[in-house]
């Protein structure tokens, strides 16, 4: 986070705001010390770009390790840019990659700082909001951090998944929600805790994306994720 970090989000932030005239609300609402884990919908890739610049203060998040690996001066504007709005290079993937992104996730979490993540796991394609993932509030649960939910609205317009540039007609809408304190659900341990801790979450989602739901999850490719059911067993319960 330093200089990078700094410069480039003042950047970032002027020229989105400039672009897509951004409405966002709720940014009072955001605990401004501690470990937060703000909790979104997923509709564009511009979603990570979005929260780090609508939000009061900074926000990790993590993303492929091959955009910081470049040469040249694409490698060095990849690497400034995704530094410039607070990501963490991680290697994406099943098995011990997975299990080395959640525990970089509650470092951070640990060092009371900020993370963004995405219970429904990936984009929705549709539009629609899909059931939540329970890795969100295992981390919670286990660190203690507050959950603030965050409902983008526009960024799928503004970017649409396949798309290699963004639009610049379309305005975005960044909605954070109040902090939501899981611990009431029990520990990180029990199945289901988590599951009704993610319920929660995905509700206060709802409540600020209007998303249709789509009662169900948002499947991606299966990939060796047996290491992962080990670490979070009873995910659908």
């Amino acid at each position: 986070m330093g200089f990078t970090y700094t410069l480039g989000r003042f950047l970032i932030a002027s020229i989105g705001r400039l672009v897509y005239r951004p409405h966002v609300e709720g940014t009072h609402t955001v605990p401004t010390v501690g470990p937060v884990i703000f909790a979104s919908n997923h509709l564009s890739f511009l979603d990570s770009i979005a929260i780090p610049v609508a939000a009061p203060r900074p926000v990790h998040f993590l993303a492929k390790a091959s955009y910081f690996e470049g040469k040249g001066a694409s490698g060095w504007f990849s690497r400034t840019f995704f530094t410039s709005i607070g990501a963490i290079p991680v290697q994406r993937g099943a098995g011990q990659a997975a299990l080395d992104a959640l525990d970089q996730q509650r470092r951070l979490l640990e060092e009371g700082k900020a993370v963004a993540l995405y219970p429904e796991g990936t984009r929705s394609l549709d539009g629609r909001l899909y059931k939540g993932r329970t890795g969100v509030a295992f981390l919670a649960l286990e660190t203690g951090a507050k959950v603030v939910p965050v409902g983008l609205i526009g960024t799928d317009k503004a970017m649409p998944v396949g798309a290699k540039r963004p639009s610049m007609k379309e305005r975005v809408t960044v909605k954070f929600g109040e902090p939501l304190d899981l611990a009431h659900h029990g520990p990180a341990s029990s199945g289901k805790a988590r599951r009704l801790a993610t319920d929660e979450i995905m509700a206060a989602i709802h409540a600020l994306s209007g998303q249709e739901l789509a009662n169900a999850y948002n499947e991606a490719p299966a990939h060796g994720i047996d290491r992962i059911k080990q670490v979070l067993p009873h995910e659908r319960r």
